[in-house]
């Protein structure tokens, strides 16, 4: 499996598909690469797709020191210039959102269009602080105890999603996946708890950008959605009916064709 060395830690990432335009996935936090599995699958036919974990998240390096937003973007950008070798679609979710926003405004060379999952251009909302801060406590102890997981999975996916039977086999899968992490993801988080606005910088965006976020999202509410796709020039939104904070996950056929039909309007 692949991983690359960048200045001062080493990720891992899939690389999939020889198409000649190059799309990366960004995922959101406590997860890794993997919650794009559905998109890869259907994208990598037609482009050439690569999706990395975050340092610190997945397979990826837990690296020294603290993390924020910023190291993150950086991280991204090495990752560009390492293994895609030329500018890319950028598919952030979540906190892949915070480093896309990022990497959009400070690189425009870089990023040639931009997808944002799920995210926020603002900080932690204050009210939801003393809950993240608790739950960080416990892991950062104990780890992702099953007491966690279940009281993480519901901000993660819709109410909906969660209560359909349909879902129990995948369910199971993500909750493993949840408490798969190591305690040092407390680093991870901390990262995005205490991250820093972008409501200015983002403003300075130019690549065509498209927003996406689940009507149930209860991480990242719909008018956070809203405020991104008013302040980037000539973005647009789409809301998914039934999705919550895992939009790929939750549906995946609906995201692979928006980000399908989004792409071939690009080239």
């Amino acid at each position: 499996m692949p991983y690359i060395q960048l200045n001062n830690t080493k990720l891992f990432y899939i690389k999939e598909g020889e198409g000649k335009e190059v799309i990366v996935f960004s995922h959101g936090l406590l997860w890794s690469q993997k919650m794009f599995r559905s998109q890869v699958e259907a994208l990598k036919k037609i482009y050439t797709v690569i999706a990395y974990d975050h340092r610190g998240q997945g397979q990826s390096e837990v690296s020294t020191g603290d993390y924020d937003m910023d190291l993150l973007t950086q991280d991204a950008l090495e990752l560009i210039d390492k293994a895609a070798c030329q500018p890319v679609h950028f598919v952030g979710l979540s906190m892949g959102g915070f480093v896309g926003m990022r990497l959009a405004a400070r690189y425009p060379d870089k990023v040639k269009s931009l997808v944002l999952l799920e995210t926020s251009a603002n900080p932690e909302p204050v009210e939801n602080l003393p809950k993240y801060k608790f739950l960080n406590g416990i892991v950062k102890y104990v780890g992702v105890v099953s007491f966690v997981a279940k009281k993480v999975m519901p901000i993660m996916f819709a109410q909906s999603w969660l209560e359909n039977p349909k879902n129990k086999k995948e369910y199971n899968f993500w909750i493993k996946e949840l408490q798969s992490n190591k305690k040092s993801i407390t680093k991870s988080v901390e990262a995005v708890i205490y991250r820093k606005g972008v409501e200015e910088e983002i403003r300075n965006i130019q690549c065509p950008t498209m927003v996406v976020v689940g009507d149930e999202d209860a991480a990242t509410k719909p008018e956070k959605a809203k405020f991104i796709q008013m302040s980037i020039p000539n973005a647009v939104l789409h809301m998914v009916p039934g999705a919550g904070h895992s939009s790929c996950i939750e549906k995946p056929d609906e995201i692979n064709k928006l980000i399908l039909e989004w792409l071939e309007e690009r080239h």
